[in-house]
């Protein structure tokens, strides 16, 4: 362990984990919330349901900030400290939801969004990180699982409070929500450690009183510059204060500049001031030992990917319309990163960090994990609207929570197991169960979701996911250098979000093909129905097809699935994962 990560320590673990995992949920809930509200986000910065493709970056400016960045703040937590990552994590977080919460056009959400995608990802690295700090090998499985299951509980219980606010207060309270979530947590993490952490105030003594007023000026005069209050606005006097001086830029009149301006000097202030709000040059100072160069050619291969097929529409297409520019961008900029790394003088992720098997192993086993569960994702409610909801999103996106709910409990068991059993084996069990549950998926009927026994694939293939959360996290950790458990942790995560990127355009792409075979030999509908134009067999010929293509893709995710447990078997023998004494999963207080 790390001088800056022992010091970042708290006294009181459990209650210190408690909240980062509770704030890595509310940053996984964000994540599917935004899938419900898409279409009145879109609204309500003037794009019409028919502009989906115009309101992609909505989609892929998250994931951009939430995984092209995660390498570079994984680093600095390692540099910094876990704890002041996860402030900062949280202060970005609760920026950008004001931001998205307060957006007038595209660009403005857009911005909101990368910023909650940047800080969202920020918490999951530090928080695998801080367990790694806080427990010893033999026993970090179990708080891993349970760092896991809250993770996943989030994203089960956030599209469906999200549902809830979206009914009662409108898109933009989703992100209000947030905000007032991030301020809270970002509290409740400064009280747990005991003291206020350094880069908000890095020496006792007066509050920085000029950098506070600075940054509510900045904070309220960018309000009225989004919001453009009416009664002000129609003011003959105060009118003129929003009265662009730049063409229709917003940020070009006077209340702008103000904002700007104060944005401005609050930079100058935490910069120069010896006591400043927010300690800019404390956090220069102890990143210096970044790997900017190499965080930024794995930032624009990672970009590269994300925008490759982020953008893409699976319904026609593997890749965006400029898909392949975008992927010769990441592999001109993977290969300058290889030559890089081996030539740096302290380099983003040591050659030697991933060096062994377990821990190489643990990043290429989360890959094959992310293809298969986006399968569940997408495609269960998918089959769901085909066959018995087709008039309804709500009640097809329902089904899925059968799968979800059993997630949480599998992550728990996983991270017991973990401690008395190899954790291949573990992982290998739990992509076995999922194996098996696509298998039964993929002879699911027209008819299978009117039984209850439909349910029991969805809970297999739940628990199966979250038995192999936490022994790839616990391999990971056990076979690298407590130095780079930051950087190390969030090419987990990366791999994850990657493969599921890249498995749901080549799953789609292979279902749609095995669509478009059965759907050629169904003859023409009149052919079919003659004069009736109510007739149902045509209909009834072209849902077996989508139930075809639906078949295909559940097939395809159990092959993935079989060849993460059958990799994990392999590749994680070795790996340092399971008790070596004591009974109590969590370490004592005191």
């Amino acid at each position: 362990m790390t001088t800056t990560a022992r010091g970042a320590i708290a006294r009181t673990p459990r209650a210190l984990l408690t909240v980062a995992a509770i704030a890595v949920a509310f940053a996984a809930a964000d994540t599917y919330v935004v899938v419900l509200a898409l279409p009145d986000m879109m609204s309500g910065v003037g794009l019409s349901i028919d502009d989906l493709q115009r309101g992609a970056p909505i989609i892929s400016g998250f994931l951009l900030g939430y995984v092209a960045m995660l390498p570079l703040i994984g680093r600095i937590a390692d540099l910094r400290g876990r704890l002041p990552v996860l402030v900062a994590g949280l202060v970005v977080f609760s920026a950008g939801s004001l931001v998205t919460a307060l957006s007038y056009d595209l660009a403005s959400m857009v911005v909101g969004r990368f910023l909650q995608g940047l800080g969202g990802g920020a918490l999951v690295p530090a928080t695998l990180a801080l367990v790694a700090d806080l427990y010893p090998i033999e026993r970090r499985a179990v708080p891993l699982g349970l760092v896991s299951a809250v993770q996943e509980l989030g994203s089960v219980l956030g599209p469906l409070g999200g549902a809830v606010v979206l009914v009662l207060a409108g898109w933009r309270g989703i992100f209000a929500v947030n905000l007032l979530a991030g301020i809270v947590l970002m509290l409740a993490v400064v009280a747990v450690r005991g003291r206020r952490p350094r880069p908000l105030r890095p020496t006792a003594g007066r509050p920085d009183l000029l950098g506070l007023g600075l940054l509510v000026v900045a904070v309220a005069a960018g309000v009225l510059v989004m919001v453009q209050p009416g009664p002000i606005m129609r003011d003959l006097t105060w009118g003129q204060l929003f009265i662009p001086h730049v063409g229709e830029l917003r940020w070009s009149t006077d209340v702008g500049l103000v904002a700007v301006a104060a944005a401005a000097l609050l930079l100058a202030r935490c910069w120069f001031a010896r006591r400043p709000l927010v300690d800019l040059r404390g956090w220069a100072a102890s990143s210096r030992g970044i790997d900017l160069p190499g965080a930024l050619l794995l930032a624009v291969a990672l970009g590269g990917v994300i925008l490759a097929f982020a953008t893409a529409d699976p319904s026609r297409q593997v890749l965006s319309a400029g898909g392949v520019w975008y992927l010769l961008a990441a592999a001109v900029a993977v290969t300058a990163l290889v030559l890089h790394l081996r030539r740096a003088v302290d380099p983003l992720l040591p050659v030697a960090a991933l060096r062994a098997r377990p821990a190489w192993g643990a990043v290429v086993v989360s890959f094959l994990i992310g293809a298969a569960l986006v399968a569940a994702l997408i495609d269960v409610p998918l089959f769901a609207r085909t066959t018995i909801y087709g008039d309804s999103q709500v009640r097809a996106a329902l089904v899925l929570v059968r799968l979800l709910l059993a997630l949480p409990a599998g992550a728990v068991a996983g991270g017991v197991l973990t401690r008395r059993l190899p954790a291949g084996l573990v992982t290998a069990l739990g992509m076995g169960c999922a194996a098996l549950g696509f298998a039964a998926m993929a002879r699911w009927d027209a008819d299978a979701l009117h039984h209850a026994a439909a349910t029991v694939p969805l809970v297999v293939s739940g628990l199966g996911f979250g038995l192999a959360l936490a022994p790839v996290n616990a391999t990971l950790l056990a076979s690298t250098p407590s130095g780079v458990h930051g950087v190390a942790s969030s090419l987990v995560v990366v791999a994850r979000m990657v493969g599921m990127l890249i498995g749901i355009s080549a799953l789609t792409t292979v279902g749609l093909r095995a669509y478009y075979r059965a759907s050629a030999s169904i003859p023409p509908m009149a052919q079919v129905c003659g004069h009736d134009t109510m007739c149902s067999a045509y209909s009834d010929r072209l849902q077996q097809a989508a139930i075809v293509q639906e078949h295909v893709v559940f097939a395809g995710a159990a092959g993935a699935a079989l060849l993460a447990g059958v990799l994990a078997l392999a590749l994680f023998r070795g790996a340092p994962t399971g008790a070596v004494g004591g009974s109590d999963p969590l370490p004592r207080m005191g």
